[in-house]
């Protein structure tokens, strides 16, 4: 799985945890980017992209990811 295809799907499951139809995401992307995205919210987001792509994070793993390019890149270790 390329960066483009973990991308679209990232951002078709952001649109659904923030409920924001129009959401764009991109590798700069943060929390303080996103409308809505507080502590409940990523616990929200971190569950639907394990379910979301089969894959599951240690909690290390995501107390380390910064932005959207580290969640891809931590996506795309996983599912290779």
């Amino acid at each position: 799985m390329n960066d483009d295809e973990i991308t679209r799907r990232l951002t078709d499951i952001f649109r659904s945890v923030f409920n924001q139809p129009g959401l764009e995401i991109a590798r700069e992307t943060t929390a303080d980017t996103v409308r809505g995205w507080d502590s409940l919210k990523h616990v929200e987001l971190m569950v639907s992209i394990e379910a979301g792509f089969g894959i599951r994070f240690k909690v290390v793993e995501i107390g380390r990811l910064r932005n959207v390019g580290d969640l891809i890149d931590k996506i795309r270790g996983k599912v290779a």
